[in-house]
């Protein structure tokens, strides 16, 4: 039988902070357990710096600029990505998230999935899933709804379901449930589904435990307190930061949550694998643990000079780039630490090879990778946000595009970043926690690299957000998206 595929996201986790890349503090002890047997990718890098972006470019294969999803005014075309591609060849494939990017709205990242697992939090997760409908059939379909709930198993539960959604989208208030479940429930759903499964299978799990706002538990909470996270509820919105460098201090803090945060991801591995082994699978699946993006605590930015990096949206920092890769082969028993350059967009390469019994350490590795992120002005949601906490005159240096092409030489690994065509750099990389600005660089040298990309095609017009149920909007919102 073909090889399993998992690939398990630690949402907004970056290599700075885990003990695999020499974090001063034992944040991801279990990940460290799982990388003995494993492949660790030491200059692993996404494509993008926003969940949009960085799933995207992990499920097609391609940077953002090939596959062109950048918003939800696209959407990637049927037969995009990879689990597209598995499901064709006879898997059976499902998504796990509370990331509604994914799994709600319409851009695609959900196609290829036979099942898809949403946000929990509504009183009967197990029942029919009203946004879901929402999202693949419109607003206002009362009567089909209805008819798909009395057609469900539970059809009790999926009308209370329904009913919960439309006042909690009407009332927000009346809302009694967790608006952000922990990453366990949908590790619980996934494993129920897979024990399921006689053929094989391809799933994606995707933890949202250390996307802001940092909330860890308290058992995992070693490294902050009640202040901090009394901070944290002060501390300044990230674009009011830009005006305000009285409040990065408050951003700096709440990283101290934010490694709880790490803890508490790290803690799920355990339940993850355990089960996998005991099942008889473990040996046979494609086991891929990793990150969409990391975060920004306040780096000083290299290449706009005076700006300091907050969150992730417009930045192409190492601290959001430089992402944790950690690949167990089927049949891998021995540890590998790889130090050459590797990409995330290598993942559907990868896959391909397990598929044709050829999986191999560089199956990620590359010579060449490319990152960007966007401006503001690209993103009408984004740029709408920001304009609440800032004068438009004072977003200007957030309005261009920013690009950055990673290369592996002799020495190790070389980023060239612009932005715009107004300033580059040439900045040596060593590890997650050191590098540094070799030169000043004429950003045509950046462009130039980037001309050798076509557009793949892969995206056509969607709805946009406005199409996107009020619910799923809010939670947009809540993550800083819009």
């Amino acid at each position: 039988m073909p090889p399993n595929v998992l690939l398990v996201v630690l949402d907004s986790v970056r290599a700075k902070n885990v003990g695999l890349h020499d974090h001063a503090r034992q944040t991801t002890p279990l990940l460290s357990e799982f990388a003995a047997e494993s492949t660790v990718y030491e200059q692993a890098r996404s494509a993008g710096s926003r969940s949009i972006t960085g799933h995207a470019s992990l499920f097609t294969g391609r940077s953002v600029e090939e596959h062109g999803l950048t918003s939800a005014d696209h959407k990637l075309r049927d037969g995009s990505t990879i689990f597209e591609e598995l499901q064709q060849e006879g898997y059976s494939t499902a998504v796990f998230s509370e990331n509604v990017w994914i799994t709600d709205v319409d851009i695609g990242l959900r196609n290829g999935f036979d099942t898809v697992v949403g946000p929990q939090n509504v009183p009967f997760p197990e029942a029919f899933d009203a946004r879901r409908f929402v999202a693949e059939n419109g607003r206002g379909n009362y009567a089909e709804f209805l008819r798909a709930c009395l057609e469900d198993d539970k059809p009790g539960r999926s009308i209370t379901n329904g009913i919960v959604t439309k006042l909690t989208s009407d009332y927000p208030w009346l809302y009694p449930f967790d608006t952000s479940p922990p990453g366990d429930i949908y590790l619980d759903r996934f494993l129920q589904w897979q024990d399921t499964q006689r053929g094989p299978w391809a799933a994606c799990v995707n933890l949202m435990d250390a996307h802001s706002p940092y909330e860890p538990k308290a058992e995992y909470n070693r490294w902050g307190d009640d202040q901090l996270r009394s901070i944290q509820e002060r501390a300044p919105n990230n674009w009011e930061l830009l005006s305000d460098p009285s409040g990065w201090w408050k951003l700096m803090a709440t990283e101290s949550l934010y490694v709880g945060t790490n803890n508490r991801l790290d803690s799920m591995l355990e339940p993850l694998v355990s089960p996998l082994k005991r099942r008889g699978v473990y040996d046979d699946t494609l086991l891929v643990v990793t990150s969409d993006h990391g975060e920004g605590f306040g780096e000083p930015s290299r290449v706009r000079p005076g700006v300091r990096v907050a969150g992730h949206n417009t930045a192409l920092h190492e601290s959001v780039l430089h992402v944790p890769l950690v690949v167990r082969f089927p049949g891998q028993n021995e540890g590998e630490r790889v130090s050459d350059l590797a990409t995330l967009t290598n993942f559907p390469a990868a896959v391909r090879d397990a598929l044709d019994g050829d999986a191999r350490s560089g199956s990620f590795t590359t010579d060449t990778a490319f990152a960007t992120s966007y401006g503001i002005l690209v993103d009408d949601q984004l740029r709408s946000r920001a304009e609440r906490y800032q004068d438009p005159d004072t977003l200007e240096g957030f309005n261009d595009r920013l690009r950055a092409v990673y290369d592996q030489d002799d020495d190790g690994v070389r980023k060239r970043i612009a932005v715009g065509d107004k300033r580059a750099l040439s900045i040596r990389v060593l590890d997650a926690q050191t590098a540094y600005v070799e030169s000043e660089i004429d950003p045509a040298t950046v462009d130039a690299r980037f001309d050798a990309l076509d557009d793949s095609g892969l995206v056509e017009e969607a709805a946009g957000i406005d199409a996107v149920d009020d619910e799923t909007q809010q939670r947009l919102e809540d993550l800083g998206y819009i």
